[in-house]
């Protein structure tokens, strides 16, 4: 008949790991959770980026027509020089 116990060593090793894998996994869930907030600080100032880009192409856009509108004024076609005031010494 064969021997049924196991060795102590083959015990100590399996004890020895689910002691590390328990001890790490709070570490663990807090890594996960800073990372997670890094990331979503990261994909917050990324769109806030975006949004001061897209609201820049609007004002550039705005200026362009402003100006266009500023040029398209008539002008009165014989608009005279204002006169030049003599100067008597």
């Amino acid at each position: 008949m064969a021997d049924d116990t196991v060795n102590s060593q083959i015990t100590d090793a399996v004890t020895q790991t689910n002691v590390k894998v328990l001890g790490e996994g709070p570490a663990e869930a807090v890594a996960m959770a800073v990372q997670a907030v890094a990331h979503a600080t990261s994909l917050s100032a990324e769109s806030a980026s975006q949004t001061q880009g897209g609201m820049q192409q609007i004002t550039n856009a705005a200026v362009g027509g402003l100006i266009t509108q500023v040029m398209n004024i008539a002008m009165p076609a014989a608009a005279a020089p204002a006169p030049v005031p003599e100067v008597v010494i």
